[in-house]
Order: structure tokens, then sequence, then C-alpha cells
């Protein structure tokens, strides 16, 4: 372990490796502080075929991609080996097998260097990708809706270490009802930035689905997709060439209703906790109509947006970079026999 382990007393920025590889993409990256020196994404084209992820596939094809994955973060950052402070990765939530290769990669090679290991929560990652340069990253505390394919939630963040989930969806995810609808439509896989593109010229209004009625703050999305469902049934069945006909239309209605969704409990949490603070986060932050949907709040609402940029939208390592960064900075360590985690709750003290 090298001398200058505690980041109190290191003549430089801290050097983190990171690795990602929660669901079918595998990530590698390199930072210098906040700053990225490389940001290697592997992904996973066999999973087209099936229209979704295939957990054994995704598991044998992290093996087949971590090691190359590795070396090319290594020859794009110009660091050497020797120089890394610690590595960081993805310990949930995720998919088991996939999770287990880059946690047995991240942590053998760490003991074999002679550095720390560090665990990190994939959705607290999503949410500190904020505080990767260029910037610039809001102050704590700051609200932040995360969504994903996985993961709907309002997060409270009082700082990079703790986090409170103030709502989340009762059952699917936002992401997950734009690939599902996307798939019903017959459009390729993944379907949500597909859908997200058609919306763009459809009219937001022409189909009106109703929202579930949810108290609190928290969401749910799988009654929504059901309605969807008989939606398009029903209407194939008086043309069958109903969905090809009206794509757009259709897309738009779903998009808009689903952000509506978001934006209401969003709204509700600001005026519940006064924080006007507000970011976004996940994959579905690439989504173009949340992202209008945010900045038009800044202007109405009095809002402080942070938008991150499209590389750490979805999933990547640089994001696990920094939250191991932050951990690191903290000076907690952590054994070996940390185990992944599937359903990892997020830091809350």
């Amino acid at each position: 372990m090298p001398a200058y382990f505690s980041a109190e007393i290191m003549p430089r920025p801290p050097l983190i490796l990171a690795v990602e590889s929660s669901c079918d993409d595998t990530g590698v990256a390199i930072i210098r502080g906040d700053e990225v020196l490389s940001n290697v994404i592997a992904n996973q084209s066999i999973h087209e075929d099936y229209g979704g992820v295939v957990p054994e596939l995704a598991s044998r094809a992290h093996a087949q991609n971590i090691v190359p994955a590795f070396t090319k973060a290594l020859d794009e950052s110009g660091v050497k080996a020797a120089e890394l402070d610690a590595v960081a990765y993805t310990n949930g939530p995720g998919l088991m097998g996939s999770l287990h290769v880059g946690v047995a990669f991240a942590k053998s090679w760490a003991w074999a260097n002679g550095i720390p290991s560090i665990p990190i929560n994939h959705m607290q990652a999503h949410i500190l990708a904020h505080f990767l340069k260029p910037g610039p990253h809001p102050s704590f505390p700051f609200l932040c809706l995360t969504v994903s394919g996985g993961h709907t939630q309002l997060v409270k963040v009082r700082s990079a270490l703790v986090m409170e989930v103030l709502g989340e969806t009762r059952d699917d995810a936002a992401g997950e009802a734009f690939d599902k609808v996307a798939k019903l439509m017959g459009l390729p896989y993944p379907g949500g930035p597909v859908l997200d593109c058609l919306a763009q010229s459809g009219n937001p209004t022409r189909f009106p689905f109703s929202k579930p009625k949810v108290q609190g703050l928290d969401m749910s999305f799988s009654g929504l997709k059901t309605q969807i469902w008989q939606f398009l049934q029903q209407g194939q069945q008086n043309n069958s060439r109903f969905i090809d006909q009206n794509k757009a239309d259709i897309a738009a209605s779903v998009q808009h209703t689903i952000l509506s969704i978001l934006m209401e409990k969003l709204e509700s949490a600001v005026e519940q906790s006064g924080i006007t603070a507000v970011a976004i986060a996940g994959g579905v932050s690439a989504n173009s109509g949340l992202r209008k949907a945010l900045k038009d709040r800044e202007m109405s609402h009095g809002w402080k947006v942070y938008i991150p940029p499209f590389e750490y939208c979805t999933d990547n390592a640089a994001m696990i970079a920094v939250a191991g960064l932050k951990v690191f900075e903290s000076g907690e360590k952590f054994g070996l026999d940390i185990e992944p985690s599937p359903r990892l709750k997020l830091p809350s003290d």
C-alpha cells in the first residue's frame, strides 16, 4: 500500500481506478481527482436479439470484456498501474452475476497491488456523477431525481455519503416503462432512446392516458404499462397498421404521461423540502423531454437545475470512480470480505 494512502497527506489528487459491471455494460475508468482521464465502456450487442438483457449472457460478456477494457483505460489515461491509489467497484444494486465479475476483478487487482478497494452503490454514483469536471456541481443539500431502467427515486442528497430517499416507485421503474412500451410498439432495443426520438415529432396530447394516484412522493408505472398495452391492442384490432401510422403521436403521448408523473412528484418534493437545487441522474436523464422539462422549470419556478453530460447519464465507470474518490477522501476502509448486493440501498448515514 502506498505510503501516501491517507488522502489528507497525499501530494497530488488521488488516482482512482473504477470498475462498473452492474448490468450489461462493462466500464473501466481512471480519474485524477475529479478529472476523467479515461472512461471505457464495452457494450454488449448480444442482447439486441432478445429485446432485453439476458443475465447469464451479460455475466459471460463481462468476463470477456473486463481485461481488455482495463488495458484500454490504462493506455488512454497515460497512468501507470503502480501509480493508482485505490480501486472502486460497483457493489450493487444490479444483476448478481454481472456484479460478481466486476467485484472479483476489482478486489483481486487491488489486493495484488497493495491498494484499497472501495465498494460503491451504483445509484449513489449516478448522483455523484455531477461532481466530475467540467461541472458546475450542486451544493449540499440538493434534490436528485434518479431515473433508470431499474430505479426511480426522489433523493435528498445531504452530502456525498448521506442520502435520503423521499419517494420511489412502488413497482416498475420509469425507464422500464419506456423500454416496455417501445417493445410493444415494435421498436428496436434499447427502445427508450428510440421512443424519445419519435416523441420529438409527435403530438403529446393526442392520446391521453390516466395517471396512477399514489399518495406522498412515491410513484407507480405498472398500471400505466398495462393501460398502454390495452390501448395498443385495441388500436390494432380496429386497424392492423395503427401503431405504424401513429408511432410519433403514441411515443409523444406516452412520454408526456410518464414525464408528467415524474415532474409532479418532483415539484411536490421541492415544495415540501424547500430545496430548489434540483438534479437528475440515471439513464433516463438523457431523455430530451425530461431535460427540457427541468430547464423549463428552472425558468418558471426559479429552480437551480443540474443536468449531467450525456456521457455520464448511462452506466459508466467514471461515476463509480468519483463516488470512490469521495469515500477515499473520507478515510473509510473496507475489507475483502464484502459481497455484492443486488438490492443495495443508498447510504443513509
